[in-house]
């Protein structure tokens, strides 16, 4: 008696989170799927980069429903993931983007040397130098630099416009947030950002510097945002759409 309604009780299924590989069109991905007490509904994302899949479910709910929501997303998931490339591995010839203009990698072949850009025949061009496996570190290192320079001029501009004083800046490979702004002055940008088109990095400057002056989003701060910088809405439509691929690369 005790086994048959140990077998018919509802199986318990703990919150948390469990991890698998799919294939989707070829393609194996990393698929995390959450069970939360919370969730009504199932949902489904893509990571930013196009290399991983996140799911969250409502705790309770049967392993054949989350397949079966798979199996019915798989056009959709099919149709998205065309977007991002196979492999987030950088080799010599991929291209990166740097302030939304398209860079070819070019290895030097010389051990030592800095990371510059150059143009052939009508192409930009990204010359690295050092050895083969420290390609993707070098470039790491590059656009990091010009991230400092780019959004640190930015920053400063905005703050002094609106009469603010930054602390110090920081910069990250955060994938959860593309920036942030502390009480006590400090601002923390994602490097990466320095790969979007201008008006967009110009953006997120502006994003951070008028958290100085309102720590909330309120309507007196979007107002702010939009007086900084006249483009907002279009960036952040951008970064809304492309804002995944900015983590297509792994840079080690």
């Amino acid at each position: 008696m005790l086994s048959r309604l140990t077998f018919l009780q509802k199986p318990v299924y703990p919150e948390g989170s469990e991890t698998r590989s799919i294939e989707i069109d070829g393609r194996k991905l990393e698929l995390t799927v959450k069970r939360d007490s919370r969730a009504r509904r199932m949902t489904l994302r893509i990571e930013p980069g196009g290399q991983a899949l996140k799911m969250t479910v409502p705790r309770g709910l049967p392993q054949r429903e989350i397949d079966d929501f798979l199996l019915r997303q798989q056009g959709w998931l099919m149709t998205k993931l065309a977007r991002y490339p196979r492999t987030n591995t950088l080799t010599e010839g991929r291209y990166v983007t740097l302030r939304g203009v398209p860079h070819r990698i070019e290895r030097t072949g010389k051990l030592r040397g800095v990371t510059e850009i150059v143009e052939r025949d009508g192409e930009n061009i990204l010359l690295v130098g050092g050895a083969e496996d420290h390609l993707a570190r070098r470039l790491r290192e590059f656009l990091k630099a010009e991230a400092r320079k780019e959004l640190g001029e930015r920053a400063h501009r905005h703050a002094a416009a609106i009469g603010r004083r930054i602390n110090q800046i920081t910069f990250k490979d955060t994938k959860s947030r593309w920036g942030s702004c502390s009480h006590d002055g400090n601002l923390s940008f994602s490097w990466r950002i320095v790969m979007a088109p201008p008006y967009v990095i110009d953006y997120l400057a502006a994003h951070e510097v008028a958290h100085l002056a309102e720590m909330n989003h309120s309507d007196r701060f979007w107002k702010i945002c939009e007086q900084l910088c006249p483009e907002m809405h279009e960036a952040k439509h951008w970064l809304k759409r492309n804002g995944g691929m900015l983590h297509v690369h792994d840079f080690g």
